[in-house]
């Protein structure tokens, strides 16, 4: 009888135990509900709610909650977890690291681009990279992939599908034509190099493509990358010189000249040749890869007084302007960490933005330029418009004023995007197709 009572007791010790353990659960679990919910309302009332580019879509049906996509993403705070489930809080935030697509135990986040409502125009490219125009490959941002590891990688795997197509084609000089040097355009480059083919890499601007174009001091890589010929690159946080430092010294350790200045055309198929055609000559080809970003030519306001000289589109050199009058136009993070840079130069900084809130900023940069404000570094005019660029001044046409108001001036930065480059894939003859809510990355 004694033995029977104690092994009640040991069960009901056991079963006691569970029990604490389940309510810890219950509890803990709804603590984090709690206050993911109240991260989800307050990214809905600033409007960080709704995705902007490259982002995760949870399945219901298969997500057990584990919470690793969480612990895994970089950015803090783009997921969470509500009733067990993991659900997108601060959706225009995400930057495609796909961190969390690689973490989910049971393959239950897809990556998308665009919403059911609002679609995003991408050229058709197949899983090999390749377009609707056989022979014409597409790498990195200009295919939906943005981030420079994504898009490094990207560069290295569609050179690697093209070469395995290269044939015996017609009289061509080149094996491939690389048209641009960004992060995807610099991996292929090298992937090219690698296989020992015949190549021409073609720049529009500078070596490194839109990177070249960053603010000096802006962080632009935050996780580790593969870059070929060199190998892992574990940086977690490095400046735009560091990394064109390194590339710079790679492309010249492997003996790689950039052709810089050469804008692309047109690209013409002759039966199975390519015939590339630029600003300085033309060039023939068995394949072409395009890795050009989506951005394009800077988006102009078309406003009076926009040819003026001190107008300009990318801040190159922060630390040689002071003590100026600079009206920074636009809400995204480039427009943000430009005028950062300028405030911290002892400049008079004031930012134009059309919506009522900055949607589509990385938490350091919205903490920072909310910390500048409250401190008056930097003066931040929201629901305003440009109407007017004088030698002394611009006028802005804000929402809650009658008359335009006079903002004393002697620079502008325009940070309103870029034009897309659809017209140029459609004369090339690529199919463009707009993206709502499709899985780019998907198991």
């Amino acid at each position: 009888m004694e033995v029977i009572l104690e092994n009640i007791a040991a069960y009901l010790i056991v079963i006691a135990f569970i029990a604490l353990l389940f309510y810890y659960y219950i509890k803990r679990n709804k603590k984090h509900s709690q206050s993911t919910k109240r991260k989800i309302a307050k990214a809905k009332e600033l409007g960080f709610n709704e995705p902007v580019s490259l982002h995760p879509v949870i399945d219901p049906d298969i997500c057990i909650g584990s919470a690793a996509c969480v612990a895994a993403c970089p950015e803090h705070d783009i997921l969470g977890i509500i009733n067990g489930q993991a659900t997108t809080i601060n959706a225009s935030r995400c930057v495609g690291h796909g961190a969390c697509f690689h973490a989910c135990p049971v393959q239950a986040i897809s990556l998308c681009i665009g919403t059911e409502k609002r679609g995003v125009e991408l050229p058709h490219i197949s899983e090999e990279f390749e377009t609707t125009i056989p022979g014409i490959f597409i790498a990195g941002e200009l295919g939906g992939m943005g981030l420079i590891k994504n898009a490094v990688e990207q560069g290295k795997q569609a050179m690697s599908y093209l070469a395995s197509k290269i044939g015996a084609r017609g009289n061509a000089h080149y094996d491939v034509v690389i048209i641009g040097a960004g992060p995807a355009g610099i991996s292929a480059t090298l992937e090219a190099t690698k296989r020992k083919l015949k190549f021409v890499t073609l720049e529009q601007d500078t070596l490194g493509g839109t990177v070249s174009n960053f603010p000096r001091a802006k962080v632009v890589m935050t996780s580790p990358m593969d870059l070929p010929l060199y190998g892992k690159i574990k940086l977690s946080e490095t400046s735009k010189s560091e990394l064109l430092k390194l590339w710079n010294e790679v492309l010249s350790k492997n003996s790689i000249t950039i052709n810089e200045q050469e804008k692309v055309e047109t690209i013409e198929k002759q039966q199975s040749i390519f015939i590339v055609k630029t600003s300085k000559g033309h060039y023939t080809a068995k394949s072409v890869l395009l890795s050009i970003g989506r951005r394009g030519s800077p988006r102009k306001l078309d406003v009076p007084g926009e040819e003026k000289e001190k107008v300009a589109y990318r801040l190159l050199e922060p630390e040689l302007i002071h003590n100026q009058k600079v009206l920074v136009v636009g809400g995204g993070d480039s427009a943000i960490e430009s005028a950062l840079l300028l405030a911290d130069e002892n400049n008079f900084v004031t930012i134009s933005y059309r919506s009522d809130s900055f949607s589509r900023l990385k938490p350091k940069n919205l903490e920072r330029i909310n910390k500048y404000s409250k401190i008056g570094k930097v003066k931040i005019i929201l629901n305003s418009e440009v109407i007017e660029i004088l030698d002394n001044s611009v006028l802005l046409r804000v929402s809650d004023k009658v008359d335009p108001v006079v903002v004393e001036n002697d620079l502008v930065y325009i940070f309103a995007g870029g034009i897309l480059p659809t017209k140029f894939l459609e004369e090339v003859g690529i199919k463009i197709t707009k993206k709502f809510g499709e899985a780019i990355l998907k198991h």
